[in-house]
């Protein structure tokens, strides 16, 4: 029996720095760094914002498919996360929903006209099977400035040949375009994806990201992109 790969596919900015940033600090030159960094990895993905509610894998229109003793775990994992982001945006108005005929608790799904502003969708070929990942994205990162860079060091194991050295760099940032659909429903999805709350406008918020330094002195940055945020739901069971 094959096993989907689920995991997240997403574009990661690999940044290179000028050498002097190591012992400086250039807290200026990092936030040009960071901001260019989201700015690019959105450009390149073509989602709307930062700040992305995944709703599992599907394509669209969908009908509600019920969990089978005889699914493997990707697919209970898959329908139980559809089971709590599907009905969460419908009800927000970004998703339509039909019931099933003679089918009770089944639902037909399709994206509404301001679904389908907000809707990301990429595909996974990895596997034989495409994998159509599905998510809802608003809020592009403006980066105001850098608060704290520290630096850590790590000795490595024997066998290396040098120490790891990373930077820890927090900044601080606001969120553009946040659209009402999520202002007005702020409780209902930080209930349902608790992982990274609605942001606000008119607010700041605080973010700490890591740089490496390489053998040749300079920086290394390869994690920039948008949040993905899972839905959770007190029915999974990792046992299965």
């Amino acid at each position: 029996m094959k096993l989907k790969n689920s995991k997240f596919k997403k574009l990661s900015a690999l940044l290179i720095v000028g050498s002097c940033l190591v012992g400086c600090y250039n807290k200026e030159e990092f936030k040009h760094i960071i901001q260019d960094g989201y700015d690019k990895a959105r450009a390149n993905t073509k989602v709307k914002g930062d700040f992305c509610y995944y709703l599992g894998v599907l394509r669209f229109p969908y009908t509600d498919e019920p969990v089978l003793e005889t699914d493997i775990r990707w697919d209970i994992w898959n329908k139980r996360k559809l089971s709590r982001s599907l009905p969460l945006f419908a009800e927000i108005g970004l998703l339509s929903r039909q019931s099933v005929e003679g089918q009770s608790g089944l639902y037909h799904y399709d994206l509404t006209d301001l679904g389908r502003e907000y809707w990301h969708q990429y595909i996974d070929n990895r596997d034989d099977e495409p994998l159509y990942h599905n998510e809802f994205c608003y809020g592009p990162i403006v980066v105001e400035r850098v608060t704290d860079v520290t630096k850590k060091e790590y000795t490595r194991a024997q066998g290396y040949s040098y120490n790891e050295v990373n930077l820890l760099v927090q900044f601080q940032y606001h969120v553009l375009d946040i659209p009402d659909w999520a202002i007005n429903n702020q409780e209902k999805l930080n209930a349902v994806y608790p992982q990274v709350k609605v942001r606000l406008p008119d607010r700041n918020y605080l973010q700490t990201i890591k740089f490496y330094v390489g053998k040749d002195d300079k920086l290394y940055q390869n994690s920039l992109s948008y949040f993905q945020i899972k839905p959770t739901s007190e029915t999974m069971d990792n046992s299965k």
